[in-house]
Order: structure tokens, then sequence, then C-alpha cells
């Protein structure tokens, strides 16, 4: 499975990068307006740290001006994806860039037959917001299973990018049920190296080397 981060910060990105573990990053409007910093100038920070997947959304609502916004988009760098929302619009901006070879991460998915669709219009990421389903008193999980099952029996490219996760065991129940990717925010990552028996151990053996005769 990739560990994408969900964030626009360049200093957590470039911790993580340094880690060895990090995949690619996602980043919206929202995450972007935290920063306080212009747009392009913080995708092409991101990008120049060497991240192979950098998912930038348009802002657009009308399948031409997407279409636009997309193409100015994958031209700031070879790393870019082009986030795409999943509205009728959407999909028609999609099929068009697409085809001219856009990376598209179809994002704001809730449903298995809204990934289907994003499948078939040549989607390469399609991105199901689990927990704000789960704030609606859905599973899901549940979700990520009916998707997986449906590109499997289909054979679809497009890859499953879990988002919307709050937790550690959002991750794990993904990895389980055979999603692509998971986006994180950066707390959630750093929680995935965390066990408070690792940090027990480490600070007895640390104990223990103190007592060793050094001469």
């Amino acid at each position: 499975m990739k560990l994408f981060l969900d964030t626009a910060s360049v200093a957590e990105i470039r911790t993580m990068w340094e880690t060895g573990i990090l995949d690619g990053v996602t980043t919206n409007p929202t995450l972007v307006a935290k920063e306080g910093r212009r747009f392009e100038e913080v995708l092409r920070e991101i990008c120049a740290l060497g991240v192979p997947s950098v998912s930038a959304e348009v802002v657009a609502t009308t399948a031409e001006a997407m279409v636009g916004e997309g193409r100015h988009l994958r031209g700031l760098h070879p790393a870019i994806y082009v986030k795409v929302p999943m509205t009728p619009a959407g999909l028609r901006a999609t099929k068009v860039l697409a085809a001219e070879g856009t990376r598209v991460n179809m994002t704001l998915v809730f449903s298995a037959t809204q990934a289907l669709l994003a499948a078939k219009v040549g989607a390469t990421y399609v991105s199901p917001f689990i927990g704000r389903l789960d704030d609606q008193s859905q599973v899901g999980m549940d979700l990520i299973r009916d998707i997986v099952q449906i590109y499997r029996n289909y054979r679809f490219a497009t890859q499953v990018l879990v988002a919307s996760i709050r937790h550690p065991i959002h991750v794990l129940e993904a990895a389980k049920i055979g999603a692509d990717i998971a986006t994180m925010p950066y707390g959630v990552m750093e929680k995935l190296a965390q066990h408070p028996l690792t940090d027990l151990g480490l600070a007895r053996f640390l104990k223990d080397w103190e007592k060793v005769p050094k001469a």
C-alpha cells in the first residue's frame, strides 16, 4: 500500500519524505488556505522535494473550466495529478483530461456507483471519503470493500485512494481490504510508527546498557 500525506504544509511533507515512507501528497483548497500562501508556490515547493505524486484540486464548477484549469495544473510539474470533483461536470472533464494523458484524482466520492463511473471515464485515482461517511452513521470502510471488489471484477486500472482518514485503524483496515493508497494527516502518519511497548522496550534496553562495562 502507498502512503500519502494529506496536507499543504511543506514542513510536514519534508519531514515525512526524509523518513522514506512517503509515496505522495494530496492537497485541497482548505489545506492550502490554512498555509496562507499562494497555491502554485506551494505546489512547486512540494514537487521540488521529489514527491512523485502530488494531487492539486481544481476549483472550477463547469466541465470546460475544469479542463482548462486541469491543463494548467498539469503543466506546472510532471508529478501533479489533477483532482476533479465527482459531479456530472467532473465526469465530462475527467474524460477529456484522461484522454489527453492527464492523471486525474476524482475526489469527493461517497458511493460505489460514483467510483464505478470514475473508473469508466479514466480516472487514475478515486478518492472515497470514509471519515465523513462514519460521521453520518455509515461504515465508511464498507464502501472501500465494495469499490475494491468492483474494480477487481472488471479489472479497472483506477487505483483506490482512501481519503478522510481519521486514525491508524482506518489505515489498517484499508490495507487489509486491499486499497491501493491511503492518504492521511501528519498526526495519523506519525502514529503508525508509534507503540508504547516500543518506547518502554527501548528505555529498558538503554537503561540496561548503562550497566555494561565500557572498558
